[in-house]
């Protein structure tokens, strides 16, 4: 049994002059061609051999020992290679370039632009990509809360937060109160799972939790005061909106790391601000 979108294992069966035939060591019967360009070198018949199966321009099932850039149900950037009215044709890798009908489209498209696309298998059982990464994701994942996962931003919305396909499978979201690090349409993050929403979906987070944290946090707003020439000229009073886009954290975790600062005896709090301890600053100016 031949798998359309993956890679599998096949034996050698035959060789003839249009390449070699492929059968599943389960079905010796029905054979997949290889052309002869592929043929790895060395291989004879009863080899084992890894390749990927697609259809070509004929739209009958070959095999292929190049690698793609996806496979079925996977995400890739892709450079788009034409546009016509029907569709665009993308890049993956392989002989045949890889279709992506007019309306899996999210936007107007132009040669040369790189894309981030999802393989699937169409009502006509043939590989095209889509953009419409949402519609392919499924709400039943096995992860729980505070799980660590990973996945493919694809789609990012300012006022919402950033969309991840988790492991290329699963609906995933990076909430903006637990955004703090600019992301863009195909970033592949490291994330923490915060919340199991009652319909399934992921709610993530790029940072760890408090205890965890916390010191990670805390080098930070030491490098930010750094910066500041030793002297930050707010304190953990200032608004959330001020510290998120100064130090890009929450302000109960900027409160957290300045504690834990204090704490160290490496900052002392004005009313003007924070600085560094005197045995910190050395020769260092201040601003204010």
């Amino acid at each position: 049994m031949f798998t359309l979108g993956k890679t599998q294992t096949l034996r050698l069966v035959r060789i003839n002059d249009s390449g070699a035939l492929l059968a599943d060591p389960s079905d010796p019967v029905v054979t997949l061609l290889l052309p002869g360009k592929q043929i790895p070198e060395g291989a004879v018949v009863g080899s084992m051999l890894s390749v990927f199966v697609y259809r070509d321009s004929e739209d009958r099932l070959i095999a292929t020992t190049r690698k793609p850039a996806m496979e079925l149900g996977e995400m890739a950037m892709l450079p788009v290679v034409s546009v016509t009215e029907i569709g665009a044709f993308l890049d993956w890798g392989l002989e045949k370039d890889l279709f992506l009908p007019y309306k899996e489209q999210k936007m107007k498209l132009r040669p040369g632009m790189k894309i981030l696309a999802m393989l699937y298998i169409d009502k006509s059982n043939r590989l095209c990509a889509t953009m419409n990464i949402y519609d392919h994701l499924s709400a039943e994942s096995p992860y729980e809360r505070n799980d660590k996962v990973s996945g493919t931003v694809y789609l990012v919305r300012d006022e919402i937060g950033a969309f991840v396909a988790v492991d290329g499978r699963y609906f995933g979201m990076i909430p903006n109160q637990e955004l703090y690090q600019k992301l863009k349409i195909g970033d592949t993050v490291e994330a923490r799972v915060i919340k199991v929403r009652p319909d399934g979906k992921l709610n993530l987070s790029t940072r760890k939790k408090a205890y965890a944290q916390m010191d990670e946090d805390a080098r930070k707003v030491l490098e930010v005061i750094q910066s500041y020439d030793g002297f930050l000229p707010f304190t953990d009073k200032a608004s959330p909106e001020q510290i998120k886009a100064e130090v890009q954290m929450s302000k109960n975790e900027f409160k957290r790391a300045v504690g834990r600062l204090l704490k160290q005896e490496k900052i002392e709090i004005t009313e003007e601000g924070i600085r560094l301890a005197p045995t910190r600053r050395g020769g260092s100016r201040h601003r204010g």
